[in-house]
């Protein structure tokens, strides 16, 4: 993507609707704080990624969205209505799978459908034969739950959430069980659901996974949201990795060093073993703004140094996410 992309798409995003807003969240259990702030927004049209670490207060958070527990301080405003005081106005835009969807396995998808429709005001067989093919559930939405594949259940509970017509979807770790290609397929079906204009907040474990399929995403731990920005954009803002091919090697980096480089000498902590790889033993890392090599090449060829190599290295989502949470494991 081009910078002219990427600033179209930035304004495209600044013009979209805020269908989920949250302010300064919190939530005390006991004389313990599990969330301690939490503030973001997501938008119609958008996939928006939720990443914490054990412990970091994102199931809580989720919890709080739903109004399945109370917040202690904070709000939480969906499609301009305060869940907290008009609970059922504003989770009548919500559509969600938090944990694993639960069905009666005993019953067809197309039964199961029926049944949480009945749940659910202006549901008819219309509008659940929109949300099978929506799901692509056509050919076996008339067998038993029970003989539906893991990727298929989590189609289904999909197609449960999207009933009500809603304007945001929450799935918490929607990749859960599921095979590469199911994983895919799925990446591709929640895209399309945004393309709709579908507002998705999704939270997972799988940061690639989140790269791929995120616009934008929040990123939580001990219960304060970290970052918060569109994938490319808080990647390229924070460390920019150079990665140098200089003969003869010890006075090229006697002179990057001379000349205020920062020299990286654990390579591995901060790169991804693919890039480690296909790097040779004699390759010096740094870290720099990239606007400052063009000032140093012409320096090192006037010190004779041979430039056999120059690559710039963006970090991965995951090498971010652990810079900011200190090493963190993730969920």
């Amino acid at each position: 993507m081009t910078a002219t992309d990427e600033a179209v798409k930035g304004q495209e995003q600044k013009g979209r609707q805020a269908v989920l807003s949250v302010e300064r969240l919190r939530k005390k259990i006991g004389r313990k704080w599990i969330v301690q702030d939490v503030t973001f927004e997501v938008h119609e049209g958008e996939v928006f990624g939720f990443l914490g670490p054990n412990g970091a207060g994102k199931t809580t958070t989720i919890r709080m969205l739903v109004d399945l527990i109370r917040p202690t301080e904070g709000k939480v405003t969906i499609c301009g209505y305060d869940v907290r005081r008009q609970p059922e106005q504003a989770l009548a835009y919500v559509g969600s799978i938090v944990e694993n969807p639960e069905m009666y396995p005993y019953l067809t998808g197309w039964e199961n459908l029926q049944h949480f429709g009945r749940m659910l005001s202006g549901v008819d067989e219309r509008r659940i034969a929109e949300v099978v093919e929506i799901v692509g559930l056509d050919q076996r939405i008339h067998d038993k739950v029970k003989t539906y594949s893991l990727g298929m259940r989590q189609r289904l509970g999909i197609a449960q959430a999207l009933l009500g017509r809603p304007r945001l979807l929450i799935l918490d770790e929607p990749t859960n069980g599921l095979d590469p290609k199911g994983i895919k397929e799925l990446r591709l079906f929640i895209r399309r659901l945004a393309e709709e204009g579908l507002a998705v907040f999704v939270s997972s474990h799988l940061l690639s996974e989140i790269q791929l399929l995120c616009d934008r995403v929040a990123i939580i731990s001990r219960g304060r949201v970290l970052a918060v920005g569109a994938v490319e954009e808080l990647i390229s803002e924070n460390s920019n990795y150079m990665i140098w091919e200089l003969a003869p090697r010890d006075h090229g980096l006697k002179l990057l060093e001379a000349a205020g480089v920062t020299l990286i000498p654990d390579a591995d902590a901060v790169l991804d073993a693919t890039i480690i790889a296909g790097m040779s033993e004699e390759a010096i890392v740094t870290q720099m703004v990239p606007e400052d090599v063009q000032a140093i090449l012409p320096r090192l060829v006037a010190e004779g140094i041979q430039i056999h190599a120059v690559q710039r290295i963006n970090p991965t989502l995951e090498q971010l996410f652990l810079e900011l949470t200190e090493g963190e494991s993730i969920e």
